[in-house]
């Protein structure tokens, strides 16, 4: 039996990538997880890993194309084809078996188009980011309820924020396909709902073609999944779109010696460290489901339990002080959570930027006298607009009209140090502490926005933020960031840039503080201590110095800023 490798989600929002090496050739045996290919992205270097041991049967692209993420990579026939072949049979029959039903959802399914109305599948779209998976956070609809086109239905938290989720065409739900805290699928489908109009079938389907085959693979292979879906069994046969029939995704296949279980399935076992080998499965032909995994990890809980408390009693050595022992018991509980979402996202980026970004601070006090004042003068001006004046907007447009004299601060270095990108557009970031998490959305073209334009936006994207429903395009596309301590209470900072862009800024609070003038005398200031961080690679210290003397000049005299604005 052959199948197709698909290429997987590679991250990063990729959408496609160029082939630059085969590392296997046709005819070729590869073993599961050996590297098959590597594919250059728009961020780096990548090696594509088999999924299944097998023979490699057609490479369906040349070294220097352009494959798609989501497409066929290559074909191959696993190991113990035989078996597969047996699967397939047995799917065939099943088929067969279930004839009558599947006649008799069709009349039904006639009937409901004589009607005027039929059922269709939700698929859970691309929401950007790279994401392939999100958690179900809130259902906004129960099943029974009238629904109207983009009306929100579903709350669900990617690892960058909380995005509802649009209904896209109106009618009543039919079937919620997952609970509240499952983790959805991109490109799967999210839930059932009638739909007035009639039923769209594809032509060709009498003749005898691979397609048709495959269709009723596809059909077997989604019976068996709904089979261990909780009451979508029914519904989803009838109804749900195969999703192995356009190609998009690679079909269970049994293979001898083998177990059988998804990829969130071995996800799971992994991160429990739980062997699939021990594992009894109680899906169709021995398939392991997750309940499977869970359910043996919390006999294993149990019997560590009891095997403790038996063994305690007769650990007469611990009870006489033996040194070299380890049975020195630790008061209090230890809560374990899974790092997920925004706190997971963070992780990543941040470890990312310490462990390839060699950073260098410069550090400075600025004083806020003369902003204050402006910001005062001002102020009433922004409220008679519903907007709220804070220093912030000074801070960016200052930002922006510096680094047109140091447009280095404004680049980024690609991934292998050989390449400075240059952008002209200043879209600037800022650290939002959201409920959700930290958040750094940013404005977009700085470089065209007046003050009020930036207050405006800002203010809008802060309260999305602290909503935890920001836009996906705010949290995108940023150049450089700064990031508001201050506003918390800290005096100083050493901010971790924000990858792949090049600077960052922390600001810290404002303060009351004894200072020199020119004259000599000392004078109560208000200062704010200000620390850069730089990418030592492509910024040195002197630009960093001459860049942060330019900001803090308009900021220290923001009348100078009147000169540039347009």
């Amino acid at each position: 039996m052959t199948i197709e490798f698909i290429l997987p989600d590679i991250g990063e929002g990729i959408v496609e990538c160029e082939l630059l090496e085969w590392l296997v050739s046709e005819g070729e045996h590869i073993e599961e997880d050996q590297p098959v290919a590597e594919v250059m992205t728009d961020k780096a270097t990548v090696q594509i890993p088999a999924m299944h041991a097998g023979v490699v049967n057609k490479l369906h692209y040349a070294v220097g194309d352009i494959a798609k993420v989501h497409a066929p990579l290559f074909s191959m026939t696993p190991d113990d084809a035989d078996a597969n072949s047996d699967t397939h049979e047995d799917a065939q029959a099943e088929v067969k078996d279930n004839a009558s039903e599947t006649a008799t959802a069709n009349d039904s399914a006639s009937s409901g188009a004589s009607n005027g109305k039929h059922i269709e599948d939700f698929i859970l779209p691309d929401i950007g980011e790279g994401i392939v998976e999100c958690e179900i956070v809130k259902w906004n609809v129960a099943e029974g309820d009238e629904i109207e086109e983009d009306q929100a239905v579903v709350e669900v938290m990617t690892d960058k924020a909380v995005v509802e989720i649009p209904a896209k065409n109106a009618g009543t739900v039919h079937r919620l396909y997952y609970a509240q805290g499952d983790i959805a699928k991109v490109h799967s489908a999210l839930f059932a709902l009638e739909v007035a109009g009639e039923v769209t079938t594809s032509s060709g389907t009498n003749d005898e073609s691979p397609s048709a085959n495959n269709s009723a693979s596809s059909v077997a292979s989604q019976s068996s999944v709904n089979k261990q879906t909780n009451g979508s069994s029914q519904q989803s046969a009838q109804f749900a779109p195969s999703k192995f029939s356009d190609g998009e995704y690679e079909p269970p296949i049994a293979i001898e010696g083998k177990v059988l279980a998804s990829p969130a399935v071995r996800r799971v076992a992994r991160e429990k460290n739980i062997d699939l080998s021990t594992v009894e499965g109680s899906g169709k032909k021995g398939r392991i489901l997750k309940s499977d995994v869970l359910n043996l990890q919390h006999s294993n809980v149990d019997t560590s339990s009891q095997n403790t408390s038996s063994s305690a009693p007769s650990s007469s050595t611990a009870e006489k002080g033996d040194l070299n022992s380890t049975s020195t018991v630790l008061k209090g509980s230890v809560r374990t959570e899974k790092v997920r979402g925004i706190q997971a996202a963070m992780a990543k980026q941040m470890s990312a930027s310490v462990y390839t970004i060699p950073h260098f601070t410069v550090s400075d006090e600025l004083v806020m006298d003369n902003l204050m004042s402006l910001r005062k003068l001002l102020k009433p001006e922004f409220e008679a607009k519903n907007v709220k004046l804070s220093f912030m907007p000074f801070f960016v447009k200052a930002m922006s009209l510096a680094l047109n004299e140091f447009p280095v601060v404004n680049s980024q270095l690609n991934e292998d140090a050989t390449e400075i990108s240059y952008f002209a557009d200043h879209n600037i970031g800022f650290a939002v502490d959201s409920k959700i998490g930290l958040l750094v959305p940013n404005i977009k073209r700085v470089q065209d926005l007046s003050l009020l334009e930036i207050a405006v936006q800002m203010q809008d994207i802060i309260e999305q933020a602290r909503a935890g429903r920001v836009a996906g395009e705010h949290l995108k596309g940023g150049t450089i960031s700064i990031s508001n301590i201050g506003a918390i209470g800290g005096i100083t900072a050493t901010p971790v840039i924000n990858k792949p862009e090049a600077a960052i800024v922390a600001l810290g609070k404002t303060q009351k503080l004894p200072r020199f003038d020119d004259e000599g005398n000392v004078s109560a200031q208000n200062i704010m201590a200000v620390n850069w961080s730089g990418d030592h690679r492509i910024i040195d210290g002197a630009t960093m110095v001459r860049f942060n003397n330019l900001w803090m000049s308009y900021l220290t005299q923001p009348e100078k800023m009147l000169m540039h604005l347009k």
